[in-house]
């Protein structure tokens, strides 16, 4: 080579335009899921992408959804819609996990109403998949006044939408 130094100039030029100069540290998208949520918000769809996300195959999935479908876990998905059903569905959004209902009166207390939001927080059948919070109010002096739902409704709402993933889970085992 004639020019050792213009050859190391110009590698050194190369390898800098390549960075920006900014390191990027693990705790700056947090966890898992917020990876995923960054890397959809950015027009990629890590569960259909055809690429390996954080050590999970997307493509070789079986019971917590197949890729275009459910990103989170079928089982607790379907458990919770099957467990909100006495609600009106507001909205559903099997991507990100979140089904959110609509306000329901019972008919044995129509001066009271709830309203859930649930979260399928992963892929896995698991006690800490699913999150639910109930809202309530009453009617008060013509309107609709909010009051703390009990704690107890909530744990009771994971708990029934659990039961329900772990029949499905048992029905599919069965059939197979």
């Amino acid at each position: 080579m004639r020019h050792p130094i213009l050859a190391a100039l110009l590698i050194t030029t190369a390898l800098t335009a390549c960075s920006s100069g900014r390191q990027v540290s693990n705790e700056e998208y947090g966890t898992d899921n917020a990876r995923e949520r960054i890397l959809r918000g950015g027009g990629v769809n890590p569960t259909n992408a055809g690429l390996v996300v954080f050590g999970v195959d997307r493509s070789q999935q079986n019971e917590q959804g197949g890729p275009g479908g459910v990103s989170v876990n079928a089982y607790l998905w379907r458990a919770t819609l099957e467990t909100l059903s006495f609600m009106p569905l507001a909205s559903a959004d099997p991507a990100g996990g979140v089904i959110i209902t609509d306000w329901y009166s019972p008919p044995t207390a129509e001066s009271e109403r709830f309203k859930a939001q649930a979260y399928v927080l992963g892929r896995q059948l698991r006690s800490d998949g699913v999150r639910v919070q109930v809202f309530r109010q009453i009617y008060r002096g013509g309107q609709w006044v909010d009051q703390p739902a009990s704690s107890a409704t909530n744990s009771e709402m994971e708990d029934r939408v659990l039961s329900r993933a772990r029949e499905l889970r048992s029905q599919t085992s069965a059939s197979r």
